[in-house]
């Protein structure tokens, strides 16, 4: 092989190598071609997730004020019950009092 068949034979090679790349880049590029509707569809779906997380958040914030109120009426009902056991307790024991008292003039 002389110089000449061994330059052709090389630039034959070369050639077939860049087609053959040139095929595989056209492939891979016709295979992973997103269509315009399916970029539409991934915006839409975007579009949704970010209204879904904002729902989300606007529930989560409700949740934790509906929760705050609910406390605070329970530390008041809790604070009401406390009173109001107190005061019968006070009543209880006041009655028993005029009760006694009752019976000592009773027997004297």
């Amino acid at each position: 092989m002389n110089r000449t068949e061994f330059i052709v034979a090389t630039a034959i090679i070369l050639f077939v190598a860049f087609c053959l790349g040139w095929f595989a880049s056209w492939l891979i590029n016709r295979f992973t071609r997103v269509s315009k509707a399916e970029v539409g569809e991934l915006d839409r779906m975007a579009q949704a997730l970010h209204e879904a997380e904002e729902t989300r958040d606007q529930a989560i914030t409700y949740l934790q004020q509906r929760e705050a109120e609910i406390t605070n009426q329970l530390s008041q009902t809790e604070a009401e019950l406390r009173a109001a056991m107190d005061g019968l307790r006070d009543a209880r024991q006041e009655a028993e009092e005029l009760r006694s008292q009752l019976s000592g003039q009773r027997a004297g």
